[in-house]
């Protein structure tokens, strides 16, 4: 998997964060509480992203910010290849696309750590849908990436709620 190739956690986990939501910005204190990880650590990876330009930076008050470089031209490859580790390019394929009626969809809290766990959580937001072809097309997804996937669906008023308590949920698609 990505982890044998990248040996480095710390960079596994800078590239998850940045790259799988590259809308999201960040800071070195923010990703050491997220990470559980040492700043010195995260300080070194975070350079060397920059350094090779997949990351872009800026002073915001005391904070250097960062957020990943999307005119890189690896950027969609990275992208690509997280999202296939992840299971999530199979979840759109698989689920969300055939359901239709569908405004938008999340994953929720996708990081390095829930990577070592047995589940991921979905939340499609949208208009009623048949709750026996969503559990049909998890089920088959669920097979491909071996990992649950459970399913929560809500109309599509509740989507800014959702946002204001969950915001590290992971936009995974749009209508």
């Amino acid at each position: 998997m990505l982890d044998t190739l990248i040996t480095n956690k710390t960079r596994v986990k800078l590239l998850l964060r940045f790259f799988l939501n590259p809308d999201g910005s960040s800071y070195l204190r923010g990703l050491e509480e997220e990470f559980g990880e040492s700043t010195n650590a995260i300080r070194i990876e975070l350079n060397r992203f920059e350094a090779a330009g997949l990351l872009i930076s800026w002073e915001d008050k005391n904070k250097k910010m960062f957020t990943a470089n999307q005119q890189h031209p690896l950027f969609t490859d990275i992208r690509s290849i997280l999202r296939k580790h992840t299971g999530i390019d199979t979840i759109i394929t698989k689920v969300i696309n055939n359901l239709g009626n569908i405004e938008s969809a999340y994953v929720k809290n996708i990081t390095a750590k829930s990577l070592d766990t047995s589940s991921l959580e979905l939340f499609i937001f949208g208009d009623p849908i048949d709750q026996k072809y969503l559990l049909s097309l998890t089920n088959k997804a669920t097979t491909l990436i071996k990992r649950e996937i459970i399913c929560i669906t809500l109309p599509k008023q509740d989507e800014k709620i959702f946002l204001r308590d969950y915001r590290n949920a992971m936009l995974v698609w749009k209508k």
